[in-house]
């Protein structure tokens, strides 16, 4: 017997190009963002900035249809005037008098104020690497040639903390064969590096960093080799800061164990981090919030959206053309269509999705973090009518520009911790209240984790002494001890 056919119905779902497009292009960063639209006007002569259009405002008319296709979103759809709005934030300090032109490949002396016609703008030197600093110095040593090469593959092995981490065997199996290098020479050759600038580069580890700084010291001053003994052998103690423990087993008395300890905490740990070259990220604001008669309201950027139109000129030929190239210039003028939609769509959810945080978040604005609340992103996925996914992408590396400073929408989410009145307070605020504790402790008596989370039930908050201590390590706030051992 020979099978039946069978049928089957299912349901799958399928992303157009278009829906695709729209996709990445929310979750893209301002200069990501310019940087893939112009990649993508590159292969379409429809499209263009407005700023590449140097007839654009001379009241020259083109077809009807491109004029429609100019995206220039500024201002929130829920207030009227939001441009005369932005002009006085701007004077009023909440933005940069000059917004930044990601744009612009050139220079402009109208801008720089520099007045250089040539279009040529001051340059400053590119900062000096924690290699190139130490090559340097190599060079005007006065080590043979020999030495020189296996000093060069000691600096190149070093990390951003000035740290030899890969150890003496990875080292030489680097030097040459023909050089036959001992182990015993690559490490006197790195006890050479120890002594340039800074000192205690090409440590192989903390102890071996601060002793190589101590040498440094002149022998006759007396805090010297007491401090060499405590960081050849009580390191441990010295971190507790149990200074009587510590003047005991160096049998030596308290006003000595506490001058060396002082003198190893002059010392400098990360003697490479000094020299890091790691550029500082400046970030714009994608979106505005601010105060006007007692209501918060939130407007886009409009320094930040993209002017992008279409080029009237190239729409004036496809009526034109014919054959291939009108085929082919109509499709592009579909795609141009379609991107500056997505655009378009871009700005309306990221303008939605940011009042729908304000409104959740207005405590924050007006009273701190410590009136933060908790918020996850189902919640404002419900109010705005969009799946989690969406807004995970737009609150991701956007901005918005506060009285209280600039922040990642994603700053704003936080999971909640139960209080007694029922309710739940955020993390955010809970690290905040932290904060105000640790600021106002006495530097004497520093508050343990436990006497936190002691204080934090006083106010309400339910909260275990290990959350405190997860909490004070993310914000980088040392022990109790070392607290006290700071002061």
């Amino acid at each position: 017997m020979k099978p039946g056919l069978q049928f089957r119905l299912n349901q799958q779902l399928t992303l157009t190009p278009q829906l695709q497009q729209a996709i990445r292009l929310l979750q893209l960063s301002q200069l990501e963002l310019e940087a893939e639209l112009r990649q993508i006007a590159e292969g379409n002569p429809l499209l263009e900035f407005a700023e590449d259009n140097p007839g654009e405002g001379d009241g020259e008319s083109g077809p009807g249809e491109a004029a429609d296709f100019q995206v220039e979103v500024a201002g929130s759809s829920s207030s009227d005037g939001d441009t005369d709005d932005m002009s006085d934030w701007a004077e009023s300090g909440g933005a940069a008098e000059e917004p930044i032109d990601f744009s612009s490949g050139g220079a402009s002396g109208s801008r720089n104020g520099s007045g250089d016609e040539d279009g040529f703008e001051p340059q400053s030197a590119a900062p000096e690497t924690l290699q190139e600093h130490l090559l340097w110095q190599l060079n005007l040593s006065h080590m043979s040639l020999r030495e020189r090469t296996i000093a060069a593959i000691l600096i190149d092995a070093l990390n951003a903390d000035g740290y030899l981490t890969e150890g003496l065997d990875a080292v030489l199996a680097a030097v040459p064969a023909d050089l036959k290098a001992t182990i015993e020479e690559v490490d006197a050759i790195r006890r050479q590096l120890q002594r340039f600038d800074p000192t205690g580069v090409a440590s192989l580890d903390l102890r071996d960093c601060l002793r190589a700084q101590l040498e440094q010291f002149s022998a006759e001053l007396s805090q010297r080799e007491l401090a060499l003994r405590i960081v050849d052998a009580e390191l441990e103690l010295l971190a507790r800061n149990d200074v009587p423990r510590l003047a005991r087993r160096l049998r030596a008395t308290e006003e000595e164990t506490h001058a060396a300890a002082m003198l190893i905490r002059s010392l400098d740990p990360r003697p490479g981090a000094a020299l890091d070259v790691t550029p500082v990220e400046y970030v714009a604001p994608d979106v505005y919030a601010r105060k006007d008669s007692g209501r918060w309201r939130v407007s886009l950027n409009p320094d930040c959206q993209p002017r992008l139109g279409l080029n009237q000129h190239y729409c004036n030929l496809i009526a034109q053309a014919r054959g291939d190239d009108a085929s082919w210039m109509r499709g592009q003028l579909q795609e141009a269509r379609w991107l500056i939609k997505s655009l378009e769509s871009r700005a309306e959810t990221l303008l939605k999705v940011a009042e729908a945080i304000v409104r959740r978040q207005s405590a924050f604005l007006d009273y701190g973090p410590e009136a933060m609340h908790p918020l996850v992103l189902r919640e404002v996925a419900e109010e705005v009518g969009m799946h989690e996914s969406t807004i995970s992408r737009v609150t991701t590396r956007k901005y918005i520009h506060t009285p209280r400073g600039t922040f990642e929408l994603k700053h704003f989410f936080s999971s909640g911790v139960s209080t007694e009145d029922g309710g739940s307070a955020s993390a955010t605020a809970i690290q905040a209240m932290l904060r105000k504790l640790v600021d106002a402790e006495d530097p004497r008596k520093p508050l343990s984790d436990q006497a936190i989370a002691e204080e934090l039930h006083r106010k309400g908050i339910q909260v275990a002494r290990r959350t405190v201590a997860k909490y004070r390590e993310a914000m980088r706030i040392p022990s109790s001890s070392e607290r006290q051992r700071a002061s």
